[in-house]
């Protein structure tokens, strides 16, 4: 057992069992413990690697799609931002292809969403950012914003339906899930019609305040673009843990993993109304942004098998292209973005 775990697990034994979403909020976030706060994440050394770390096409992509949405919108000044921007790897591919957009850079106001005082350090060594510790510190006004794998950390509670409707899967004192007394739950009465006693739902409540904040500036203007893993419409156990780009046992080692969960797209879709969504794979977007001919081009400069191989990791729906979807937010009544026909 972990020092974070022996304080869980007296903390449960003292006041009783804490939903899930505490769970996560305290391995991931504890100031002395939590895993952000402890470990260095990202990378063949850390835990995981996201889009950015594999390839500069992928940061170089959505940036181009950035860029194209604001001259269709007629330029402007904007907010350019990123959630959770890890090392600053995909918003430095970002301002390296759009720089020789005309007018792009000089019109953004950069501001970086991180709370880690440590990630923000990272981050400063690659981008001449300005940093707010929540989506509700953006300015007000139009915003284009990308965030990748951030949803995925945010802590979420899991709903079991039975008979009687639904029980919560609640943190036991031995660090085990055991479930709650029947509840009634009006937020998932319509889920009622789509699942059957023993099928999972997953909820994640801080979603929805981040994407109404998000959205709120997106319809003055802009693009948000979130690509992260999940599906549309939640259900299912998707709770996991990530040690050494492996799986691990959630519960093992608390403040020593990752832990993340499927991202319910549809949620989040319903969250940012009354924007319109458009939604598709990571893959089939990537490829209609015309990542094939970029790998192309630097296969030609040199290192032709890393960058096809970079090029099939993130699009093949065998591996990422299938798993991670992406959705974007557009002010209402917008045409589709490039790559989200």
């Amino acid at each position: 057992m972990t020092p974070l775990g022996d304080l869980l697990a007296r903390r449960i034994a003292q006041t009783g069992p804490i939903t899930l979403a505490d769970y996560m909020a305290e391995c991931l976030l504890h100031p002395e413990h939590g895993y952000y706060t402890t470990r260095e994440p990202f990378g063949t050394t850390g835990d995981f690697t996201t889009a950015p770390e594999i390839s500069q096409m992928f940061g170089e992509m959505l940036g181009l799609c950035l860029a194209q949405v604001w001259l269709d919108q007629g330029g402007g000044a904007f907010t350019l931002a990123e959630l959770g921007p890890g090392r600053g790897t995909l918003m430095a591919d970002i301002l390296r292809a759009t720089k020789g957009v005309p007018g792009f850079h000089a019109a953004a106001d950069l501001v970086m969403v991180e709370a880690s005082p440590r990630l923000r350090a990272l981050q400063a060594e690659r981008v001449p950012a300005r940093h707010v510790e929540t989506v509700h510190d953006l300015p007000d006004g139009p915003l284009f914003l990308v965030a990748n794998e951030f949803f995925d950390a945010l802590p979420i509670r899991q709903f079991v339906r039975d008979s009687a409707g639904w029980r919560e899967r609640m943190v036991g004192p031995d660090l085990t899930l055991g479930l709650s007394a029947p509840l009634t739950l009006q937020s998932l009465a319509y889920r009622l019609d789509d699942t059957q006693d023993g099928d999972v739902v997953e909820i994640c409540p801080q979603a929805i305040p981040i994407m109404e904040a998000v959205a709120a500036r997106v319809a003055q203007g802009g693009l948000a673009l979130i690509v992260d893993y999940g599906g549309w419409r939640s259900r299912g156990d998707t709770f996991q843990a990530l040690s050494g780009h492996a799986f691990a046992d959630p519960f093992a080692a608390p403040g020593r993993a990752d832990l993340t969960a499927h991202v319910d797209f549809e949620a989040l879709a319903l969250a940012a109304a009354p924007c319109t969504h458009h939604y598709t794979t990571q893959g089939r977007l990537l490829a209609a942004l015309g990542i094939g001919l970029r790998a192309e081009r630097l296969a030609a400069r040199g290192d032709a098998p890393a960058h096809l191989s970079a090029l099939e990791r993130l699009t093949d729906p065998a591996q990422m292209g299938e798993l991670f979807k992406a959705l974007a937010i557009t002010p209402p009544a917008a045409p589709p973005p490039p790559g989200f026909a």
